[in-house]
C-alpha cells in the first residue's frame, strides 16, 4: 500500500507541475561504523533500509538513481537500480575546490534527465544543500542517527518546489 500511495503522489505531484521532473532525496541508510570514510558500508539495518526503500519506490516511476561515490551511498541505491535494471551513476557532492557543490549535480539532472523521476541518494550534509539547491525554503537538518526520510521534490518554473518529506 505504501509503495502505491508514493507511487500516486509522485504521479499527481508530476502533473501538478506540468510534467517536470520529481526527484527523490534520501541520505544513505545506516552504516555499519561511525568513520565518514567512503569505504564503510552498509550495516545490516542499513541493507534492510534499503531493501525497504527499493520496494517503496520499484512503482514510483524512476528513471534513473544517482549516488555519491562512497559504499554507502551505492549500497542504498543498489537495490532499486537493481529491480529496474538501472546503472547506479555516480555523482561528486564537491567541486575541484573541495567545497559542497549541489549545483553540479542539479545541472547533470537537467542535462541527462530533464522529465524523469530520479533518486539521489546522498548524505546527512549533502541532502539539505541539495533541497536548498532546488529552491526549499525550509531549512533542512538530518540528525545523525537519522536515516528514514525520503523527499520528493517536484521542481516548479519560476517558483518554489513542492517537497513533500516522507519517512520510510
Amino acid at each position: 500500500m505504501k509503495r502505491l500511495a508514493v507511487a500516486v503522489l509522485v504521479a499527481a505531484l508530476a502533473s501538478a507541475a506540468q510534467a517536470q521532473q520529481a526527484i527523490l532525496l534520501v541520505r544513505h541508510a545506516e552504516k555499519a561504523t561511525e568513520e565518514n570514510e567512503p569505504g564503510v558500508p552498509l550495516s545490516d539495518a542499513g541493507r534492510a533500509r534499503a531493501a525497504r526503500l527499493a520496494g517503496l519506490l520499484k512503482n514510483a516511476g524512476v528513471t534513473a538513481v544517482y549516488a555519491t561515490d562512497t559504499d554507502r551511498a551505492r549500497q542504498t541505491a543498489e537495490p532499486l537500480a537493481r529491480a529496474l535494471k538501472l546503472d547506479v551513476r555516480i555523482y561528486p557532492p564537491r567541486d575541484a575546490a573541495g567545497k559542497l557543490a549541489p549545483q553540479l549535480l542539479l545541472d547533470r539532472l537537467k542535462k541527462e534527465e530533464p522529465s524523469g523521476v530520479v533518486l539521489v541518494v546522498g548524505h546527512q550534509n549533502t541532502v539539505p544543500d541539495l533541497l536548498a539547491a532546488l529552491g526549499n525554503r525550509e531549512k533542512i537538518e538530518i540528525a545523525a542517527s537519522q536515516y528514514d526520510d525520503l523527499f520528493v521534490v517536484v521542481p516548479k518554473a519560476g517558483g518554489a518546489p513542492t517537497v513533500v518529506r516522507l519517512k520510510y
